[in-house]
This record gives C-alpha cells, structure tokens and sequence, in this order.
C-alpha cells in the first residue's frame, strides 16, 4: 500500500523475531515503544527458539513474517509481484534489483525481492518510514520496499553485516538511506569511509540497566585453592566461530592442574556439539558445562553466581566479527570481572588493566594466562568488577542512545526538519 500524507508509524524490520541473542534489538524496541512510537516489525524468519526474554513479551507492536522461503507462500509472493508491476517504482527497482545480481549471482538475491514484493503490496498506508536492523539481507528487502513505495528508509548497522557485505554494497544503501547508525566507533569507521561522514553516526546500544539487579553486594573470595569450593568462570555467547570458544576450550585445558575451577557456557550455535567434544578430548568434560540457550533471568543468576567472565571475540575465517558484545555489558553489571579480547568494539568499554583484562584475538595461550591469574586473585577480580559496573552506569546506559534515536524517529514521522547528525 502506498504511503498517505498523514502518516505516522514507523515499521522496524529484523532477519528474526524474538532471538535470544539479539537482545540490544529487542531492547531498543521496547524502549522507543515506552517513549510513545507507534512501530510495527517486520521479520525475514520466524523464530526458532522455544523461550524468549521476559522483554520480549512487554512489546506491543503487531509483527508481520515475510515468507521466509517464496515456494512455501507462492500465492502471497505472487500477489505482492502483481500489485508492484503497477507501482510507479517498480522499474527502478528492477534495475537496482539486476545490477545486484549481476554482482552476486545467488538464490538469496531473488528471495530478497519477493520478501520486498509482499512487504511493499501489504505494508499499512499509516507506516510512512521503514527502520531497518543489520546493512545486508534484511536492508535488501527494505531498500527494495522502499524504492517500490516511494518510502524513506533509515538503518541501524551492528557487526556481521558491517564485516561480510562487500563494499559496493554498502556504499549503494548508505546513499539511497537517509541516515544510519552503528553501535561501535571501529564500524563507524569503516562506514564513514565509504559516505559522507554525516551519512552514519555512532549511538552505542548501551544496557537498560532497569532490566537488571544492583551488582551483588559482595562475592565469595574464591581463589582456585578448593577443590570442594571450585573458581566459577561462565560465558555467555552463540557457539559460532567469531566468539573464539575453540580457543577458549584450549586456554581452559591448559590451565594448571594446582587450580580448581568450572566453566559454564549459556548459548546455542552451530559448534555447540563440536566444543562439547573438544572438551572430552582435552580431559575436561567433566569441568565444563554447556548450558544451551537461556532467557534472561537465567543468564543473569549465572553472572551473579560466577567468580569471572570470558568471551574470546575473533574475527571468523568468514570476516564475520563482533561489534561490542552486548553480553560484556550485562556480565559488568552484576559486578564481575572480565576478560576478553583487544578486538572490535571490545575495547571501547573495557580498557585493559582498568575494567578487566584483554588479550590478543586468538592467543589462547594468553588467554590461559589471564584466567589462570585472575582465578587467583579475587582482590582484583572485585576492582575490575566494580571498574566496569562505574564505566558502564556512567557511559554506557541505553538511555543516551534512544534518546538520540527517538529524536530522529520523531522528526520523520512529526513532519519536523531533520536534526543534525547525533
């Protein structure tokens, strides 16, 4: 349906809702929610995960599930191909469609426009602006929705999609956006490179820390020395190759054999399986646990339990890599301490020596290390601890971030002029 003039409501579209690990999203959601924006999602895939975070539940907005495969909703496909045959834009975006192609020959590319197709054929006429999460698939459909209807369109970039889509591609969409936001200064960087420097602009995710208790008022001082009292060191993160948990499983087995500690892992993935061996390998099953996905209130009784966290982010022979992590925030604040890597956004919140420790993506050896001194140590595992939790309440809250967003979502759906860049 094409755009009225009155229009007022703003679509938010994701590859999934709800995801477990996509919790900065579905965060911001509920916030501009609660600040009176009328949204709606729209998603690529449905979900596929048995439990969801309590946040989940709280948002209102109606989602929409594209076809996720166009052979399984023909009809609909077909419907939306027809309606848009009319559409003032639809050569425009059949040649942005083709010159795509011709540089990506993939079956993707062509479920990209049917999605597009219905999206523009069922859209409401009251939703005038369309926000898009991650600058690769899902900012495809969306561009091409976009072109079709004559509606402005916005995105917010967040990592996989920053480091896999090649150039060209993310220049073309930065271009034909009005605007886009990333979550780390290192994703700014490379966007900014490729558009006008106002074209993209730096909005952390932060945490909503409503969502979260105060950090415990004390832990066990817990130093590997008991075998009956064990250090517990936990992580949180998909098991994928970008978190850098093959490495993490080799540092663990190196750890010596005078310490006493266990590992618990939170999160799905498709290495899962292939970690829980390499662990029996090592001789280290019988110290590791791996939890599987966890809403929320799971994961934070196990930050509160925990003695130190872990997450290893490297970049995957894919070039997929994180931004900042989410789960480093949520880990700072119960408290805990931290030790990560010197990569990506990483070190944007976490300053070696100060809010934990970093070392080299990929270094399990150092890694080791880290561990094997910090499980010693619980005097400064509680100054890092209570370092990050400071930095965290003090720079790194969501309520700067929407506050920036809401004041741009506002201009576009008020009929305001456009403020300056956040």
């Amino acid at each position: 349906m094409l755009p009225s003039p009155t229009a007022r409501r703003i679509a938010i579209v994701v590859k999934g809702f709800p995801r477990l690990s996509e919790t900065f999203i579905a965060q911001e959601i509920l916030a501009l929610q609660d600040r009176g924006l009328d949204l709606e999602i729209w998603s690529l895939r449905h979900p596929t995960e048995r439990v969801v975070h309590p946040m989940h539940k709280k948002i209102k907005a109606r989602v929409t599930y594209l076809p996720e495969y166009l052979y399984e909703e023909l009809l609909r496909v077909l419907k939306g191909a027809f309606w848009c045959l009319g559409q003032k834009g639809f050569g425009v975006t059949i040649k942005a469609f083709w010159r795509d192609l011709k540089r990506d020959v993939t079956a993707n590319r062509l479920r990209r426009l049917g999605q597009a197709f219905v999206m523009a054929w069922e859209l409401p006429a009251d939703v005038r602006h369309l926000h898009v999460h991650y600058l690769h698939t899902p900012a495809s459909v969306v561009r091409y929705a976009a072109l079709l209807t004559g509606r402005t369109w916005t995105f917010s970039a967040h990592a996989k999609d920053i480091w896999t889509t090649p150039d060209w591609e993310k220049r073309e969409k930065m271009q034909e956006a009005l605007w886009g936001v990333t979550c780390t200064a290192h994703g700014v960087e490379n966007l900014q490179a490729l558009s006008s420097p106002d074209r993209v602009s730096l909005v952390y995710h932060g945490l909503d820390l409503s969502r979260f208790p105060a950090q415990p008022e004390s832990r066990p001082a817990r130093d590997g020395t008991n075998p009956m009292d064990p250090v517990r060191i936990v992580s949180v993160g998909r098991a994928v190759a970008k978190k850098g948990y093959r490495d993490l499983i080799q540092a663990l087995a190196a750890l010596p054999g005078d310490l006493h500690w266990r590992f618990a892992h939170i999160g799905g993935g498709e290495l899962l399986s292939s970690l829980k061996q390499q662990a029996q390998q090592a001789g280290i099953a019988d110290k590791v646990a791996f939890l599987g996905p966890r809403a929320q209130p799971d994961i934070i009784a196990l930050l509160r339990e925990a003695d130190l966290f872990v997450l290893p982010s490297k970049q995957a022979a894919s070039g997929d890599q994180d931004g900042l992590p989410n789960v480093i925030m949520e880990a700072a604040s119960q408290g805990l301490a931290i030790v990560a890597t010197n990569f990506a956004g990483i070190p944007e919140f976490i300053r070696d020596g100060v809010e934990g420790q970093l070392v080299s993506p990929g270094d399990w050896e150092a890694l080791s290390n880290a561990l094997n001194l910090l499980a010693r140590e619980p005097e400064r595992r509680e100054i890092f601890g209570d370092a990050a939790c400071r930095r965290l309440r003090q720079d790194f809250s969501m309520e700067g971030g929407i506050d920036r967003l809401e004041k741009r979502f506002r201009a576009l759906v008020g009929n305001l002029k456009e403020p300056e860049p956040v």
